[in-house]
């Protein structure tokens, strides 16, 4: 996480963490440390750290000490739209594949209940045709009163059967 410094309208420099003011020459000392640092106008919250940052180094490069060579100062100038180009599309292409990533989380997220609500409601489904189905076999499976109905009407109406008598066969 980076260092947060804000600078107040006097164009004093404080250090957030440490609670207490610092100069250029801190930020530098910080930033050699391999400290990120990040420095915002208090007033408006806009972010001035590029351009504290390159005040450290006109600073430092008035005081004589050889900063950055000329050579490089000039190409920074001349490739700096094509810098800024390059790491737009750089901040782009990170945000586009951090955005991807955290909807394919998200979606993932939001998926997973709806998947277990769909499993459960298919088993409950299955469960319901189960029931269903031994419901109609039973209906379709004769009943014992309807089989002996087929045999004997007189049964099923309540009817005592009356014997009819039995002939012997002929012999002719």
């Amino acid at each position: 996480m980076a260092r947060r410094i804000k600078r107040y309208d006097n164009r004093k420099l404080y250090d957030t963490e440490t609670s207490e003011y610092v100069s250029l020459s801190d930020i530098a000392a910080l930033v050699r440390q391999g400290n990120t640092v990040e420095v915002v106008d208090k007033a408006t919250g806009e972010d001035i750290t590029a351009q504290t940052l390159t005040q450290i180094i006109l600073e430092e490069g008035r005081n004589g000490a050889p900063v950055i060579p000329p050579d490089l100062l000039h190409t920074l100038l001349r490739r700096s739209g094509e810098a800024l180009d390059t790491g737009l599309d750089q901040i782009r292409s990170t945000v586009d594949g951090l955005v991807e990533r955290s909807l394919g989380q998200l979606k993932r997220l939001v998926q997973s209940p709806r998947r277990r609500e769909l499993d459960d409601l298919r088993r409950q489904l299955r469960h319901l045709e189960q029931r269903l189905s031994a419901l109609l076999d039973d209906l379709d499976a004769p009943s014992p009163s309807d089989s002996d109905a087929h045999r004997h009407p007189q049964e099923a109406s309540g009817e005592t059967p009356t014997a009819e008598p039995v002939q012997p066969p002929s012999r002719d």
